[in-house]
């Protein structure tokens, strides 16, 4: 489990395909303190850590199964050598919860539609997939690449965020542009509130 805080930006050093697809990570992590086994949300994909290492900077491998990368903007070829990632380690118990409860499981992939500066923020509006937008509501959260955001108006299966100075700073939602596609989860909680609409 994660809570949407991105506590690293890494950057796509190397990708390979062995049957499944194999990445390595660049991070700021602390290798010896990333356990083989362990958990790290990149850009919102809960992927498992095979490999580690330091060579000009720290490393992490992972392997990424198809079925992950057909549901991903993995599957777009987001990822090649020097796209940035945002980083989110495994929640502990006794972590402060900053965002919202985020499996690190992509439901699908957003499409950003329009960008624009509102003030000092930057105001983005993106499209869903049909099947999730139902899942989307007003100050509803959603993970956006990993990142917790509030949604602050939905039409249809489209629907806006704001995003502040200081979280296009400390992850990678300054690099991004009309066109790009996103991972998207949505909130648990709205998934499980719809199922039990169908029972009701």
């Amino acid at each position: 489990m994660f809570t949407g805080i991105i506590t690293d930006i890494g950057e796509v050093l190397e990708t390979e395909q062995r049957g499944d697809l194999r990445a390595r990570i660049g991070t700021s992590y602390d290798i010896e303190g990333i356990d083989l086994g362990a958990s790290i949300a990149c850009d919102g994909v809960c992927l498992t850590v095979i490999a580690t290492g330091i060579s000009s900077k720290n490393w992490f491998d992972v392997e990424i199964s198809a079925e992950s990368v057909n549901l991903t903007n993995i599957g777009r070829n987001a990822w090649f050598a020097g796209r940035r990632l945002n980083l989110e380690r495994a929640l502990k118990v006794g972590d402060e919860l900053g965002g919202h409860i985020v499996s690190g499981h992509v439901d699908g992939v957003a499409e950003l539609v329009e960008l624009r500066d509102e003030g000092d923020s930057t105001r983005m509006t993106f499209r869903a997939p049909e099947d999730l937008a139902r899942f989307i509501a007003p100050k509803g959260s959603v993970a956006l690449n990993g990142t917790s955001l509030t949604v602050n108006e939905v039409d249809g299966c489209t629907f806006g965020i704001n995003v502040i100075p200081h979280t296009k700073e400390v992850t990678t939602w300054g690099d991004v542009k009309e066109g790009d596609f996103i991972n998207l989860e949505i909130d648990t909680m709205a998934r499980y509130v719809a199922r039990l609409r169908e029972f009701g």
